[in-house]
């Protein structure tokens, strides 16, 4: 008997994937959740032979732009041919009767994401250590491929892109202000003050980070995973993002998910030189990118404390988040007194 997860009829999607893929599905489809929350949706499939992943916006109603399925599943279909490993699209559906919203349906990959520092410890220094490094020879990969080249030419709009950035993440903030931080606003001015000149665009994936991605038994990347947040812009975003989340955070039970603390893990030094080194760009303002990135994961961490004030957030571990902010402002101000 098949099982029907919330938000996924697998009766419907079979009968949609009949017509579009005929022959694809062997047999009955059984659906299980396997990644809920805030973000987009995502199901394992299986007809008891083959397995695909299914993809959707969350329940109830979203922002057009936070979840455009059309994006996700256009920029993986571009990057399939290319160095950068993804799980290869099977089809994107518009037809909201089929399931209730856009959807789209990609190959199965086996590989874990790992999300924190005991997660890692059963490899041992050496693999951890080789997996890491992994992650950044795909963002060079990543940033390698050209945009006109396999499509994304229009992707987004990479001029201004840093300033736009900045007045985005300013506006989240002020969206979420329910209590006095000392030192946002000083981060804020200080990065404005000091914009650094951004080198030719690349598709950027805006998330970039351990547990975005699948390794395999070899320690290999199999697929980069969760590109909601992918558009064309200033590739160093993704380094810094990257970097901050290889800073070793002192926090006991933190609900941000950082391996920095595993053994064999690679310094943030050590991350940039071998990015620079095989991209061949120049990181010396790298300290903005990753003060940045403090920044914004500290306005997305005080908008989570906003809700979760007005109880609006269900589930473990809201409470403690609110406490982290500060934390996030002194190492984004530190990093680039620091730079």
């Amino acid at each position: 008997m098949s099982s029907v997860p919330p938000g996924l009829d697998p009766e419907q999607l079979r009968g949609h994937l009949d017509r579009e893929r005929p022959g694809l599905v062997r047999g009955p489809l059984s659906a299980r959740l396997i990644q809920g929350g805030r973000s987009n949706l995502t199901y394992t499939v299986t007809d008891g032979t083959s397995r695909w992943v299914v993809r959707r916006p969350p329940l109830g109603h979203v922002l057009a732009t936070a979840h455009d399925m059309k994006r996700e599943h256009r920029v993986i279909s571009a990057l399939a041919p290319t160095a950068v490993p993804v799980a290869q699209p099977v089809l994107f559906c518009e037809d909201e009767s089929v399931i209730g919203s856009p959807f789209y349906v990609m190959e199965f990959v086996d590989g874990t994401p790992y999300r924190t520092a005991e997660q890692l410890a059963p490899l041992g220094t050496e693999r951890t250590r080789n997996a890491v490094l992994s992650l950044v020879d795909t963002l060079v990969d990543l940033h390698a491929v050209d945009p006109e080249a396999v499509g994304l030419g229009d992707f987004g709009r990479p001029e201004g892109f840093l300033d736009r950035q900045l007045r985005r993440w300013g506006k989240q903030l002020a969206a979420s202000r329910g209590r006095e931080l000392a030192g946002i606003d000083e981060l804020h001015a200080a990065l404005g003050r000091a914009l650094p000149t951004s080198p030719t665009a690349a598709v950027v994936h805006g998330d970039y980070r351990l547990d975005n991605v699948l390794i395999g038994d070899d320690d290999r990347i199999k697929a980069v995973l969760d590109w909601e947040m992918s558009t064309l812009g200033d590739p160093l975003t993704d380094l810094g993002l990257l970097v901050m989340y290889s800073r070793r955070l002192e926090l006991p039970d933190s609900p941000v998910s950082t391996t920095a603390g595993a053994a064999g893990h690679p310094a943030p030094a050590e991350l940039i030189e071998r990015y620079a080194e095989r991209s061949g760009r120049d990181t010396s303002a790298i300290s903005w990118y990753e003060a940045f990135a403090w920044f914004k994961l500290a306005v997305i961490l005080e908008g989570i404390h906003y809700r979760y004030t007005l109880g609006q957030t269900v589930g473990a571990g809201f409470d403690r988040i609110g406490g982290l902010v500060p934390v996030f402002i002194e190492h984004g101000l530190t990093t680039l007194q620091e730079g």
